[in-house]
């Protein structure tokens, strides 16, 4: 296989980076394409969320897998999260904060994993808000985001390090991936809720499973296991 980030198609602008990368892998792209932007027009995370982040702060990449590993939500955020720093968390399933002795948690970082199981390929995308001014962000994401504080000329450095990882957590056993999710897990521990059908449910993270998949025990100690593309996951109190 062609290494992680080559060919690299760098843009300017663009709708999406996801999609431009999806577009690619239908016609074929190999393996480890790259395809990154200085801003997004039509950003997006999970459940059609919008990605907000003005030209020149974040990093903006998708990258292109062909024969994507089980794991490969786990492998990017443990990726992720190592170019972010020994305060990085991660929160299931694509989350990834920073946390400080004098503010809250907040979100650094997401992830958005999209496959095609059926032709054999996955697209990763990431917005890491690497030079971002928290300034000029909305109110409402007031207190919400974090940055890494860097400049906009170095995000290309930080690509290089964040390929790098990936690189070294594609080649892990699955159990050290799993061991190094928990390392970082933003919510073991902690009550959490999540929809059931109509209703509100509430109980207790217990980490994810060999799947991927979060533990949960419900107040009625009922432990259950939690898809990502079947919840609406909520701290409790956030």
């Amino acid at each position: 296989m062609s290494q992680l980030g080559s060919p690299h198609l760098h843009l300017r602008s663009v709708g999406s980076t996801n999609d431009r990368a999806r577009e690619l892998a239908a016609a074929g792209a190999p393996h480890g394409t790259l395809v990154s932007a200085d801003h997004q027009s039509s950003g997006r995370g999970r459940q059609g969320r919008e990605w907000v982040a003005p030209a020149g702060s974040s990093l903006l990449i998708s990258l292109l897998l062909r024969d994507p590993p089980p794991l490969l939500a786990l492998i990017a955020a443990v990726a992720v999260a190592e170019v972010c720093g020994s305060a990085a968390q991660i929160k299931w399933p694509n989350d990834i904060l920073l946390t400080s002795d004098d503010a809250p948690a907040a979100k650094v970082a997401g992830i958005l994993c999209e496959a095609r199981p059926q032709q054999d390929w996955a697209v990763v995308g990431v917005g890491l808000n690497a030079a971002l001014d928290l300034a000029l962000l909305p109110s409402e994401l007031s207190g919400r985001a974090a940055t890494l504080g860097l400049r906009s000329e170095q995000r290309a450095q930080l690509l290089g390090r964040l390929i790098g990882q990936f690189e070294a957590a594609l080649a892990l056993p699955e159990q050290l991936i799993l061991a190094r999710w928990q390392q970082r897990d933003a919510l073991i521990g902690k009550e959490v809720g999540w929809r059931e059908g109509d209703a509100e449910a509430t109980g207790t993270a217990l980490g994810v499973s060999a799947n991927g998949s979060l533990l949960v025990r419900r107040e009625d100690g009922l432990e259950l296991e939690l898809s990502a593309g079947e919840v609406h996951l909520t701290p409790v109190g956030s």
